[in-house]
């Protein structure tokens, strides 16, 4: 019998064994999500005569005769469904890689269910949105959706932390004073591509019709089961007899040219310690050689018949052992001055020594000295679309390549390189892409596609698995930071040494950066005469760290956060009142670990001390509240507290960030943009449109962007330090300008009214009495031979500061060690909004992710270098559960350097959660986190061994 797929009858058969996802897919229905391919994550969910299932473990044979629906199904005749229209009036999303499932899924609940989302949307994960917006659109509550104010003011969260749960506590703040005009600055101008998002026509990377891309082969790898070891010999020749294999790359197929799979402007920021291909794996997980062949599956059984002969070597698995004389060298063939490591036979990769005044002098002055060592631990990115690309050889001879990447300019640069091609024979072209957080500033599968494609000329995709972005692509870096501080009893710090060693694992990709960054912002926002740091940055045979939001910030501010807490508790000081007497104000350096500041970084605004104030009255205005609804007493065995924590952020990367944008007058008089920046839920996308917009008087509806292809514009380093906005926005903002007085100037020498006199408006330019109609513009324009079309630049200085503040006020269960959040508060300033609503939900996003990482995020390594947490079950990534309602609030600023005052507003929302929920703790129970995550157990068994709980 027929599987009937939306209404009309198969023509095809499942193949024996296959799952419904893939069978869907190859059908056409690229609404259908892969996350897991686990049944963990929900993104493929389906109906199956109406009822939703997660297609990635139904078997498709199951559906013969009965009646499936996509979410490109779901929608009739008449128009969306009502569950479509919701998600789009809420933004029920960001990357929307999990909103076809989500949707699928909500779409089938009564009121009931509805009431109940915790229990109910427990089977489709989200990890962009942080699930305030899914459950305001799932529940048809979009709030003000347009307009200026729109979105700022956001509930906090019951007794229990959930959404639904108890007495709904609310702050509203307006954002940043901006006169704003809809569809420009300040508007909650809804993201261009919803529509396609939640009708499932959003293509994402192997979204393409197996049409578009005829003799598409699938290349799997074979990884290393060592965790160091010499190939000896690979055998192919199993393999090759494996029916459907095409071929079969080693690293004596690869070029051995050394590189970085990190990607930054300057290539030399990191080290050249990878090849594409290697001889010697240094990690379990690591590449041993590729498999292409016609399937999946055939790729996959010719992996397995690989036959590899490996000599074995010592391999190490901590930071402290690898630095300790005598460790295996893990890169101690390479040469130091040519791959930029500092030394390779003691395994560093990088180091910064440095110390400002005397701190034995500071801490001889100090009437409390707090000393502790922090430990922050492995943190998956978990972006829903995993690691994926596709690359052909086109009928001109160029390579093309559709990637996964937040960096496709990078991306097609690092091929050029390794391949010895022309530039202009290399083409990188980023679909949208389903999450990013720093893991897709690398490249992970670009080269492989690009080795088997050149070789084959033959289409070849590659795309991960859950457990392969587990074990074998990156994670946050390790940090362990031995911290001394001190203070006097006038509230001053008077020193603050630490001993950071940070694990990158077997791979520099990305240290050097995470270890400098994380040791600058994090000491800078403190004024303190006396600082010293010692930092190594350490290779040993495990999975390797990359970039990740914060890159090295978050792990810092942990620790030092903590400890002005403990500083403050020393001396009988309030927290706040301590960090408001220490924190820089306008005109104070920001140093770290040099004498003097960093000469392109400015305050280009300064709201540190609105966003403390905010937070420190919304904790207030909470408190109350709880008590007027009789709230506050939970029982004798709960004990409750407040905490907080600051965090600075430079808003553009160091040693410059390029962005090249094009706007145009097109012929319908409406505008095109166009972009290097990849869109992943990062929302640069809608802040391209309003500036633009904001500039040509016009509409973000009238704008259409195009982006993150390597055809359409000269340069763009890429989506990550936050720079969306202030460097590519900035581009934008120039061109469009530009453009503007190119119009006027047009206008007025059609109609002979001075420049002066011709004002530009939505859709026209009105000279005097006159209106000239933009199409007419077009073709005044085209008859003078004036190029309607206008370029912007930006090379990412100079630098402005974000600030962001988050407070909680907890209770803890003395009993049982059961931790609740009654409260999160999280103030930010952003500069003047662009996006009320999306800039919100970048905040509630990071603070959903940050909440994992402080509560129960870990990727697991055992004794041997095995990451044993390889699947999402495993894996603890926040559910709508787990997430409370957090406040957010904006501090009033308006920022010179950023474009029409905006500030960045996309890593930092994560920096202070873990310290200030860390504090809250603390100030609830008496006792000092210092290592992440701070599990239940943890706490319960950290408040038996003091007392607090009976044995």
């Amino acid at each position: 019998m027929a599987i009937e797929i939306n209404g009309a009858a198969s023509q095809a058969a499942p193949r024996p064994g296959q799952c419904l996802r893939t069978f869907l897919r190859e059908q056409g229905n690229f609404g259908v999500k892969k996350g897991c391919d686990g049944g963990d994550c929900g993104a493929c969910t389906v109906h199956v005569d109406g009822t939703p299932v997660h297609s990635c473990i139904y078997p498709a044979v199951r559906a013969e005769g009965k009646a499936v629906t996509t979410i490109e199904g779901l929608a009739t005749a008449e128009g969306l469904h009502p569950v479509q229209e919701q998600f789009l009036e809420a933004q029920g999303f960001q990357c929307g890689f999990c909103t076809a499932g989500m949707m699928m899924t909500a779409a089938t609940f009564d009121d009931e269910q509805r009431a109940n989302l915790p229990r109910n949307l427990k089977g489709n994960l989200c990890r962009c949105t942080g699930y305030r917006s899914i459950a305001d659109a799932v529940c048809g509550d979009s709030g003000h959706a347009h307009g200026p104010d729109a979105g700022a003011g956001v509930s906090g969260a019951g007794v229990s932390g959930t959404h639904d749960a108890g007495t709904d506590v609310s702050g509203a703040q307006a954002p940043a004073a901006v006169e704003a005009k809809s569809g420009q600055l300040g508007d909650n101008v809804p993201a261009p591509a919803g529509q396609a998002v939640v009708t499932g026509t959003a293509r994402y990377t192997l979204d393409v019709p197996a049409e578009q891309l005829p003799g598409l082969l699938h290349l799997k790898l074979l990884r290393s089961p060592h965790a160091h070891a010499r190939i000896v010999s690979i055998d192919k020749a199993a393999a090759l007899a494996v029916p459907g294999v095409v071929a079969v790359f080693t690293h004596e197929d690869a070029p051995q040219q050394l590189f970085s799979t990190a990607q930054h402007e300057q290539y030399t920021d990191d080290p050249d310690d990878t090849r594409v291909l290697d001889n010697v794996v240094r990690f379990i997980g690591q590449r041993v050689a590729a498999v292409v062949a016609e399937s999946v599956g055939a790729a996959e059984a010719g992996a397995r018949a690989l036959e590899v002969e490996y000599e074995l070597l010592e391999a190490v698995f901590t930071p402290q052992d690898a630095i300790l004389p005598g460790a295996p060298a893990i890169h101690g063939e390479k040469d130091a001055v040519s791959t930029r490591i500092a030394r390779p036979m003691d395994n560093v990769v990088a180091e910064v020594h440095a110390e400002l005044g005397s701190v034995a002098d500071g801490f001889a002055a100090a009437d409390f000295v707090h000393e502790h060592t922090y430990q922050t631990q492995r943190v998956q990115h978990v972006a829903m679309e995993t690691h994926s690309s596709i690359a052909w050889v086109d009928e001109e001879g160029r390579l093309m390549v559709r990637s996964s990447s937040q960096v496709p300019f990078l991306v097609k640069r690092t091929l050029v390189r390794l391949f010895d091609l022309p530039q202009e024979s290399v083409r990188v072209v980023a679909g949208r892409v389903g999450g990013g957080f720093g893991g897709k500033q690398e490249v992970l599968t670009e080269d492989l596609v690009a080795l088997a494609a050149l070789a084959l000329k033959r289409p070849v995709q590659v795309e991960f698995t859950r457990t392969e972005q587990f074990t074998s692509t990156t994670t946050r870096h390790p940090f362990t930071i031995k911290l001394k501080a001190g203070a006097n009893r006038d509230g001053y710090l008077t020193a603050l040494q630490l001993d950071v060693l940070t694990n990158t694992g077997a791979y520099g990709n990305h240290a050097p950066g995470v270890m400098f960054h994380g040791c600058g912002e994090s000491l800078a926002v403190y004024k303190c005469a006396n600082k010293k740091v010692d930092a190594h940055a350490v290779y040993t045979n495990t999975v390797p760290a990359g970039a990740f939001r914060g890159y090295g910030l978050s792990q810092m501010i942990f620790a030092i956060e903590s400890a002005i807490d403990e500083l403050a508790v020393g001396i009988g000081m309030d927290p706040l009142e301590f960090r408001l007497k220490n924190m820089v104000r306008p005109g104070d350096h920001m140093l770290s670990t040099t004498p003097e500041p960093e000469e392109d970084v400015h305050y280009g605004s300064y709201g540190l001390d609105q966003c403390v104030a905010l937070v420190r009255d919304a904790l207030d205005r909470g408190k109350e509240r709880y008590r007027a609804a009789g709230l506050d007493d939970l029982g004798p065995e709960w004990v409750t507290g407040e905490g907080a924590a600051l965090s600075m952020i430079d808003t553009v990367p160091p040693r410059g960030h390029f962005a090249h944008t094009r706007v145009s007058l097109e012929a319908d008089g409406r505008y095109a943009v166009d972009v290097g920046t990849a869109e992943f839920g990062n929302g640069t996308t809608t802040v391209h449109a309003q500036l633009a917009a904001t500039a040509l008087s016009t509409t973000a509806y009238n704008i259409q962007v195009r982006q993150s292809d390597t055809d359409l514009v000269e340069h763009d380093t890429g989506a990550f330090g936050s720079a969306g906005t202030v460097v590519a926005g900035k581009a934008t903002l120039a061109a469009a300008l530009e453009l503007a007085t190119r119009i006027q100037t047009v206008a007025a020498s059609l109609t002979g009214v001075p420049l002066a006199d011709c004002r530009l408006v939505d859709g026209a330019v009105e000279c005097g009495d006159r209106t000239v109609p933009l199409k007419d513009i077009y073709d005044a324009g085209t008859l003078q031979g004036v190029r309607l079309a206008t370029d912007g630049n930006w090379g990412g200085t100079p630098r402005s500061v974000a600030f962001n503040v988050h407070g909680f006020r907890v209770a803890v269960n003395t009993g049982t060690g059961e931790l609740r959040i009654l409260q999160s508060v999280q103030a930010a300033d952003a500069g003047v909004v662009v996006n009320p609503r999306q800039c919100r939900g970048q905040i509630e996003g990071g603070i959903a992710q940050a909440l994992g990482a402080t509560l129960y995020e870990e990727v697991k390594v055992d004794g041997e270098g095995r990451v044993t947490t390889d699947i999402l079950r495993q894996y603890h990534i926040p559910s709508f559960a787990d997430v409370p309602r957090s406040e957010v609030y904006f501090a009033t600023t308006n920022d010179s350097t950023g474009p029409l005052g905006a500030k960045s507003m996309s890593e930092s929302p994560f920096n202070p959660v873990a310290p200030a929920l860390a504090n809250a703790i603390r100030n609830a129970t008496g006792v000092r986190f210092g290592e992440l995550p701070i599990a239940r157990d943890k706490i319960y068994l950290a408040l038996r061994d003091r007392t607090l709980i009976p044995n």
